[in-house]
């Protein structure tokens, strides 16, 4: 039996269409809502919930960084929690939340940074990061990228070398790669370069 046959039968024991999966467009799974408080809104609640599509997706970002010896997956809330807990999973490695202010019950350390329309407060548990760990940062959209440069810099304000930043859609409009700069790898699965796709 030939190889491709043989996972398509070991996914569909495990409820899943390898086939389907495959060949799907995950950028076709994501709903454009053109106007949702003031912005075009990208919803993924569409992909989400559909189980192939999830698991490409998870996949996809787990078979890019799986050789970068990763010791944890960091992922802010809330949306970023759901795709970095299953890819920690997938990668058998540790996962750390980041939390808005007043959320986190132990010691933490804090971060104001600027956001679009006001500033904002991020915090993570002082111990959850070791000096020198190999940090992946996930989360579900790069816009302009003042988030995940907070992100960035708070677990580099405890030590830890951020190995990459892994994105399910990126909005290269908002050109927050170039916000970046090149001192990080950033991969994205999706990449829309218009307000319209």
């Amino acid at each position: 039996m030939r190889v491709q046959e043989r996972i398509a039968e070991c996914s569909a024991l495990n409820g899943f269409n390898y086939k389907r999966m495959k060949n799907m467009s995950l950028k076709a799974k994501i709903r454009r809502i053109p106007e949702f408080k003031g912005v075009v809104f990208w919803d993924i609640t569409t992909l989400l919930k559909d189980k192939d599509a999830f698991r490409k997706c998870i996949k996809q970002m787990a078979d890019h960084f799986r050789d970068k010896n990763i010791d944890v997956i960091v992922s802010s809330e809330a949306r970023g929690f759901i795709l970095g807990a299953p890819l920690a999973y997938e990668l058998g490695v540790g996962f750390v939340p980041i939390r808005k202010k007043g959320k986190l019950p132990s010691k933490t350390v804090n971060l104001i940074y600027q956001k679009e329309y006001e500033p904002d407060t991020i915090e993570i548990h002082e111990d959850s990061i070791e000096p020198g760990q190999r940090v992946l940062l996930i989360d579900d959209l790069l816009a302009t990228g003042g988030t995940i440069k907070a992100n960035a810099e708070l677990i580099e304000k405890l030590g830890g070398k951020i190995v990459g930043m892994g994105f399910l859609i990126e909005l290269g409009y908002l050109h927050g790669k170039e916000a970046l700069g090149n001192k990080y790898e950033v991969f994205s699965i999706i990449n829309c370069k218009t307000p319209n796709g």
